[in-house]
């Protein structure tokens, strides 16, 4: 029978290591992440050289500061560390699909089935432990048969036993009580109390398929999950290790300190069921050049994004998706980056539409003492084509002819648009109202398509449409013969109408407020032709007014 294997991996100083690994910043700095706490500051997070002089998680800034004064601050983002744990999820893909992120820093893999392709366990903890040296964070491993027992061995295998007791270890029996514990000592009167260590070498890892149990047995309560004041509990009473713990009654384990510690001790040992929820993946397309030395020239720049978008347009095309957004990021020798932004109009895999955007861009690069790292991201994808009906070979004919047809315009917006921006290029579209100033809808044209069958209403409309302005004429429906309109009087020759709108009555548009209008088409003896219309009345008072003026 197939073992199920979880993967369990804690990275105890990711807070620190990511920061010191973003500014490029010597490993043998005393380093420490602070968050706030009330009204001080603590350490969250803590690189190794700032543990190796007594600093801990949990101290205050003001403690810290007094054991170590070279110690360097910064404070916490736990936005930007969600952020890269995600990433670091994505890594762990490697490894296998079913992968899933934990709170404090923690990543839970399910292995089953997947170890052999790294040449079984020991070499994936060797894999995992050569890119973790890559990318110079620390790591704890544990590999077990449940998801509780990879979390202790990854955190608990290997750290000594040390527990300061606060009271007297009793014999450990169903129905021990005070009268048959040890005579009290020292420590009970405010002393030291003594340390507890391991009698036994903890230096595994692994826990072999089906040794849950003997893997556990050395390790202290804590890693049992429980929570803290039953810890504190068990060990008052001498109960310092699983093994210690699995020996007990577990009616009298209940009774004393909840159901929960019984069924923590279930979930470890594969009793009771604990499963992984893995974390969505989402397709993630980007590549990176880094230089042996640095360029700063056009023709360099160029050259890089020759190599970088090939690679790019074949991870696209592999899974059928095309960009509609490019990020090209650009690191430099002084430790800061610069990245610009180019939109598509239709989503695209193909080169030789994403180049000629990018080209544009790179005049607004600021080369300074030179760039060693080019980095292009599809911020944002689109399917080239969802049709799953159709057979593989009209399916690739169908994107083929859509790719490859029609993108003299498209390429024309997207250029303009790396110039202006997209969204400022727009086309117009049929709106459904009858409503004169609604009857069309403006789109940008980067995220739309030509519409090419506008409704006939067989209604004349003008050609230039503003806001409405008062005409001073008398104020009857009957259509002026004289009105005058932005200071100069026109004397009307004909006029066609009246065509009566009233207004949707569904919305309370200001605009509307003067009731029912009758519109005219009128022509003025300067051969003028102007769309006049004659408000009725209605919250606002009502009159003559100009439209729109025709061709």
């Amino acid at each position: 029978m197939t073992h199920r294997r979880i993967l369990s991996l804690w990275f105890p100083r990711m807070g620190a290591e990511r920061l010191l690994r973003q500014a490029r910043m010597a490993e043998d700095l005393p380093f420490a992440v602070l968050r706030d706490s009330g009204q001080m500051k603590v350490i969250s997070s803590l690189s190794i050289t700032a543990e190796s002089q007594g600093l801990s998680c949990g101290q205050s800034l003001r403690d810290a500061m007094a054991i170590c004064p070279s110690l360097i601050t910064k404070l916490q983002n736990p936005q930007l560390e969600a952020k890269f744990l995600t990433s670091l999820c994505r890594w762990a893909n490697k490894f296998s699909p079913w992968v899933a992120e934990e709170v404090s820093n923690a990543l839970v893999i399910d292995l089953t089935g997947c170890a052999h392709l790294f040449g079984g366990e020991e070499g994936v903890v060797q894999q995992v432990e050569l890119d973790c040296i890559d990318l110079g964070l620390s790591v704890h491993i544990g590999i077990a048969d449940t998801k509780g027992a990879a979390w202790a061995l990854a955190r608990y295998v290997g750290q000594p036993l040390s527990l300061n007791r606060t009271g007297d270890a009793i014999d450990q029996e169903a129905h021990a009580t005070r009268s048959r514990a040890i005579k009290r000592r020292n420590w009970e009167q405010g002393g030291q109390a003594p340390c507890l260590k391991s009698s036994k070498s903890i230096s595994c890892r692994i826990a072999a398929p089906g040794f849950t149990r003997q893997a556990l047995l050395p390790l202290p309560v804590a890693a049992l999950r429980l929570e803290g004041h039953v810890i504190r509990s068990l060990n008052r009473l001498g109960l310092c290790r699983v093994e210690d713990l699995l020996n007990q009654p577990r009616a009298a384990i209940a009774r004393r300190f909840g159901k929960g510690t019984v069924y923590r001790m279930d979930q470890a040992l594969g009793v009771a069921p604990e499963p992984i929820n893995p974390s969505k993946q989402t397709l993630h397309f980007a590549c990176r050049l880094t230089l042996p030395e640095p360029i700063g020239f056009m023709e360099d720049m160029l050259a890089a994004l020759d190599k970088l978008l090939p690679r790019l347009s074949k991870g696209l095309e592999s899974k059928g998706r095309g960009a509609r957004r490019l990020r090209l990021e650009v690191y430099r020798t002084d430790q800061t980056m610069q990245w610009v932004d180019v939109g598509l109009t239709r989503p695209s895999f193909e080169c030789a539409r994403m180049r000629p955007l990018l080209e544009m861009k790179l005049a607004e690069i600021e080369v300074r003492f030179g760039i060693d790292i080019l980095r292009i991201v599809a911020t944002q994808t689109e399917l080239i084509y969802a049709q799953q009906h159709k057979g593989r070979i009209d399916l690739g004919a169908e994107m083929s002819e859509g790719l490859s047809s029609n993108t003299d315009l498209d390429d024309l917006i997207g250029k303009l648009g790396a110039r202006i921006g997209l969204e400022t290029i727009t086309r117009l579209h049929p709106g459904n109202s009858h409503i004169p100033e609604k009857a069309a809808q403006t789109i940008a044209a980067a995220w739309s398509s030509p519409e090419m069958n506008w409704p006939n209403s067989g209604l004349s409309r003008p050609l230039i449409y503003f806001q409405p302005e008062r005409v001073i004429a008398l104020e009857v429906p009957k259509v002026p013969l004289q009105f005058k309109w932005r200071g100069q009087v026109h004397e009307s020759a004909s006029a066609y109408g009246p065509e009566r709108i009233a207004p949707e009555w569904w919305l309370a548009e200001r605009a509307w407020h003067t009731g029912t209008r009758d519109y005219w088409k009128i022509v003025t003896k300067t051969g003028d032709r102007l769309w006049l219309y004659f408000a009725h009345g209605g919250l606002l008072s009502g009159g003559w007014f100009c439209h729109g003026r025709f061709a």
